[in-house]
C-alpha cells in the first residue's frame, strides 16, 4: 500500500458501528476444530463486500497473538449488522450453526465479539504517514488541517453536514 505522507483523517460523517469479532485457538493440535472457523470468515467478508447495500463498510485484520485473531469491522449502523447476522439466506447463519454444532462449549475454540454504536460527532481519527487504514481506508481520507487539525475539531466534523 502507498504511504500517504502527512496527517490525514477519515471523511466519515454521521453515526457508525464498530464491531470487533475474533477467535482464539485454545488447542493448537486440534487443527480440524479451529481451521474451519478461520476458513468461514473469508467467504462472509467477500459476500458483504460485494453488497454495498449490506451496510458493511470494511474490515481490518489483526493477529493479537499466535492464538488469537481479531477483525475490526465498520458498519453503517447496528440494524445492518444484525440483519446480516440473522439472515438465514446469507453465509453467517449456516457458519454460526455449524460452529455451535461442531464446537459448542467444548473449549477447543474461543470466539468473541464486541459491538460499539458510535453516535454522529462521537469519533475522530488521525493517521500520520500511513497507508489507508481503518475507517479512513473505507470512508476516504482528507487532510487533517484547518477545521480538522485537532481531535476536538475532527470530532465536531464527524457530526456531518453543517457541523464545521
Amino acid at each position: 500500500m502507498t504511504i500517504i505522507n502527512g496527517r490525514m483523517t477519515d471523511d466519515h460523517a454521521g453515526p457508525l458501528v464498530v464491531f470487533l469479532i475474533g477467535m482464539r485457538i485454545n488447542h493448537f493440535h486440534k487443527v480440524g476444530r479451529w481451521l474451519p472457523v478461520i476458513k468461514a470468515m473469508g467467504p462472509m467478508l467477500r459476500e458483504l463486500s460485494a453488497n454495498p447495500e449490506s451496510g458493511f463498510l470494511g474490515t481490518e485484520f489483526a493477529l493479537c497473538s499466535p492464538r488469537q485473531l481479531l477483525l475490526l469491522q465498520y458498519w453503517r449502523d447496528f440494524d445492518s449488522l444484525e440483519t446480516y447476522a440473522r439472515d438465514r439466506d446469507a453465509l453467517h447463519w449456516p457458519a454460526w450453526s455449524a460452529f455451535n454444532k461442531a464446537i459448542g462449549n467444548d473449549g477447543t475454540v474461543g470466539i468473541y465479539h464486541e459491538t460499539y454504536a458510535v453516535a454522529a460527532g462521537a469519533h475522530e481519527c488521525i493517521y500520520g504517514n500511513m497507508p489507508p487504514f481503518g475507517l479512513g481506508r473505507f470512508a476516504g481520507l482528507v487532510p487533517a488541517t484547518g477545521s480538522r487539525n485537532a481531535a476536538r475539531e475532527r470530532m465536531r466534523a464527524s457530526r456531518g453536514a453543517g457541523s464545521e
